[in-house]
């Protein structure tokens, strides 16, 4: 079994953006001690350099009222194309400013929001990044495929990828 790679700080942060940038949906999970978790898939609008990964949302969603009772989140990314896989724990805070709004604001929002960034249900989620972990591929999907199919044959163990806990 390989040992993991541990990420701290900018290289965690580093991390971060590249999976959620290839990925660009998450599953973003709220009221985590409480079962069912409630889970919904969010697009994600920037990473900023702190490792803070940001969202817009309605603020009269379910999401935002959970957050407002319990800010700890956990957002699941999944990219099967590329075999890239992260799960980031943190603190979610929402913010109402126009500013903020502007800023992360896309034309795809407007499919959400009648008056679009000027409604007053615009809100933006700021999810803090403490933790998580990554699995992820050194090669492209071929290569890994090809890596796998070879170990299978001589059952020999084959490194096929990185995973590691990520740190910020």
């Amino acid at each position: 079994m390989e040992k993991p790679t541990h990420l701290f700080s900018v290289d965690a942060i580093e991390k971060i953006k590249k999976i959620a940038k290839n990925t660009k949906v998450c599953m973003f999970c709220t009221h985590l001690f409480e079962q069912p978790i409630q889970s919904r898939p969010m697009t994600i609008k920037e990473v900023d350099d702190e490792g803070n990964l940001w969202f817009i949302s309605s603020k009269n969603s379910n999401k935002n009222l959970e957050i407002k009772s319990d800010n700890q989140v956990q957002l699941f990314f999944s990219n099967n194309a590329d075999y890239e896989y992260l799960s980031v724990y943190g603190k979610a805070s929402i913010y109402t400013d126009q500013a903020t709004i502007e800023k992360l604001w896309s034309p795809i929002a407007n499919a959400w929001f009648e008056e679009g960034k000027k409604d007053p249900k615009v809100s933006v989620i700021k999810v803090h990044a403490e933790d998580g972990y990554y699995w992820d591929t050194e090669n492209s999907k071929i290569i890994s495929f090809l890596k796998i199919a070879a170990s299978a044959i001589t059952g020999l163990e084959t490194k096929s990828g990185n995973y590691g806990h990520l740190k910020l």
